[in-house]
């Protein structure tokens, strides 16, 4: 890190100091009505908190080194075993079809001795089906009925069988790559070697985490006809934050993807059953016992992840307690076997999910001075644009120059983070309360990835469309006849309303959901093959994009004039050494710069050709998606982008109907 960049980190905290020690001796309103004193005090302290959390994200930034951040994955190593390695999928009441993808995911993993790979499904519905899907891909299955220990029950309940050193967990949506093994193994053996070398001076491992990576486009991307435009929002913390906690070797569990070593698992008593997210709470078990652990920065497996509302407020409502729950059991601020970075880590997990609620606050506060003259912060204008000003801007743009360094740059600004926060405040704020107070949700319920769009489903839009149109009633009133000074005077809390109801508008274009037609995700894989058109000719291609129900290709001898959409045809694909089989029917021809495109729908027989195929497809991170923002598109544009694309949706609805009569 330069100097300059560190000068101005320094700054920025230097100056947001200044601004919260002056909010807190000046500003409070200790003679206002006992209600207006408490959400004062509210406000001060949610402002002081979201300051924390970017102090430490700031502070982590500061610690990295180039070397922390590029965390470089050894070699096999002569000097010790090769371990062997069990590979748990965990699956509760998901459909058959998705764990296969998964299973078949897991027999293709490369490994110099794929004899020491043991693949196990874990399954506590006991079903039939899926203990026929094990035996059909050659893997173990571990049943059970009765299960009131969630995924941590099903977990224990499965290692007690199995006896490999090491052990990597999935989950039933999660497929892994091939490369997977290759890319966390080492890390442990480089471990052990050094441990033999020099115990005295190393940290034993515990677990290897792989960023969590998805194949679709989450709520934010698709809604928002953003797809191209932004990251997965869960990119932030499994590519950038937690990287960060890597480096400092405290990397957080997410409850997927990762390499355990066995006896660090046993040494602290196996899965912990008293929580609703037991991957936050057994990863800081096993900090807490003397082990470290690691994060790797490139996916190494990919999953779905939820589109629809109802999904995605579950999910992240579940993480929200499971995470409060755990930070209880942990005893984050009295633990005094926690280390420094540690509890600073586990502090700023614990306040991350505080930002709901107070992002609630935020927004409630120039509402009530602009509709009700309610003052909140006792504050002379000229004096909080010396103090509060300089400090606000500088820290944004810290923060938004902190949000991914090195190769993960530009994963989210300031501005996509405050409309996700907005996104769930509603949601989240009042779980986030009742958990605090020790109301418990205990039953652990898997998030269905299916999309639903029911009428229930709709009334989701309600708390935003409350809030934005109470935001906007408050910007017309507070500047409604207001000239020269009066405007300048007031401009902090109409730049308030104007930012909240700019989040607020995403907001209800991401609640107003989007068509789904597509029914598998395509990804981009160029492998050659052979079509044979119509009049019996092969021809040679290279495919462009794949899925389960498609392929698109262009001939690399020319177009060929005996394909015709709408025609029944032949292919073959190359996979590894295999050739798969496929037909189907031209669906579209397209022409692109000088190619032209076949996109055929396929059909593929469930034999070995489609354990290939499937392997094709998902052997790899969808390219399709970014994996870093782009800068040059803001929340501002995209608004602008939803409601001229939305407007011509509903002109053209509207046209339809016209037509008809």
């Amino acid at each position: 890190m330069s100097n300059k960049r560190r000068f101005l980190y320094f700054l920025a905290i230097a100056l947001s100091i200044i601004y919260l020690l002056w909010r807190v001796f000046f500003t409070i309103p200790w003679r206002a009505n006992i209600l207006t004193l408490i959400f004062a005090l509210l406000l001060v302290i949610s402002e002081i908190l979201s300051n924390l959390t970017g102090f430490i994200l700031i502070f982590f930034r500061m610690l990295s080194t180039k070397k922390k951040w590029n965390l470089v994955i050894p070699d096999y190593t002569s000097t010790q075993p090769l371990p062997d390695v069990d590979i748990i999928i965990v699956t509760h009441n998901e459909p058959v079809e998705l764990l296969r993808k998964t299973i078949n995911a897991a027999t293709y993993i490369d490994y110099p001795d794929k004899s020491k790979v043991h693949v196990v499904v874990a399954d506590d519905g006991n079903r039939p089906e899926v203990k026929a899907l094990a035996k059909h891909y050659h893997v173990g299955y571990s049943g059970m009925d009765d299960n009131h220990q969630a995924k941590s029950g099903n977990i224990n309940h499965t290692l007690a069988k199995l006896h490999a050193p090491l052990f990597a967990i999935f989950d039933t949506d999660m497929i892994p790559f091939s490369s997977f093994l290759r890319n966390t193994v080492p890390l442990f053996t480089e471990n052990f070697q050094q441990l033999a070398d020099d115990p005295d001076h190393t940290e034993p491992l515990s677990f290897v985490q792989t960023p969590q990576s998805f194949y679709n486009a989450d709520i934010f991307q698709f809604n928002l006809f953003s797809e191209k435009i932004i990251p997965n929002e869960q990119d932030f913390f499994s590519r950038d934050v937690n990287i960060l906690n890597g480096g400092n070797k405290r990397a957080l569990f997410t409850g997927s993807n990762a390499v355990f070593l066995r006896q660090a698992v046993d040494e602290v008593g196996g899965f912990p059953t008293d929580t609703i997210t037991e991957d936050f709470e057994l990863g800081t078990m096993l900090n807490m016992a003397g082990y470290i652990s690691l994060a790797t920065k490139v996916p190494q497996s990919s999953g779905i992840t939820p589109i629809d509302m109802k999904g995605v407020i579950k999910q992240r409502t579940r993480w929200a307690r499971g995470v409060l729950q755990s930070c209880r059991n942990l005893h984050i601020f009295t633990n005094r076997h926690l280390s420094f970075i540690n509890r600073v880590i586990l502090l700023n997990t614990y306040f991350y999910w505080w930002a709901f609620f107070r992002r609630m606050i935020y927004m409630i506060a120039p509402i009530l001075y602009a509709l009700f003259k309610i003052q909140v912060v006792n504050a002379n204008f000229w004096i909080l644009m010396v103090i509060w000003a300089p400090g606000y801007f500088l820290l944004h743009y810290v923060m938004g120059d902190t949000s991914g360094m090195g190769d993960n740059a530009k994963i989210r600004n300031e501005r996509w983070g405050e409309v996700q926060e907005t996104f769930f405040a509603p949601y989240l704020f009042i779980p986030v309360i009742l958990e605090s107070l020790g109301i418990k949700a205990k039953k652990f319920k898997v998030t269905a990835k299916n999309v639903t769009y029911s009428l229930k489903d709709k009334l989701y839009i309600l708390p935003y469309l409350i809030l934005w149109t109470i935001t906007l009633v408050a910007i017309i009133k507070f500047n409604y006849g207001k000239y020269g000074s009066e405007i300048l005077v007031g401009s902090v809390i109409t730049f308030w309303l104007l930012m909240h109801f700019v989040n607020l508008s995403m907001c209800l274009f991401i609640a107003m959901g989007r068509p789904v037609y597509r029914k598998n995700e395509r990804f981009i894989r160029r492998v050659s093959g052979t079509v044979q058109a119509t009049d019996g000719q092969w021809h040679p291609i290279m495919t462009e994009d794949v899925s389960e129900g498609g392929i698109a290709f262009r001939t690399t001898d020319g177009p060929v004039e005996t394909i015709a959409e709408g025609d029944h045809i032949k292919l073959t694909v190359k996979h590894q050494d295999f050739t798969i089989h496929l037909s189907g029917q031209v669906a579209r021809i397209s022409h692109r710069d000088d190619d032209v495109i076949y996109s055929v729908q396929v059909e593929v027989t469930a034999d070995e050709n489609r354990n290939h195929y499937l392997q094709l497809i998902y052997d790899g991170s969808n390219k399709t998606l970014p994996s870093v923002q782009d800068t040059w598109v803001t929340p501002f544009d995209e608004l602008y982008m939803n409601l001229v694309v939305r407007a011509r949706t509903y002109e053209r609805k509207l046209s339809r109907r016209f037509n008809r009569f």
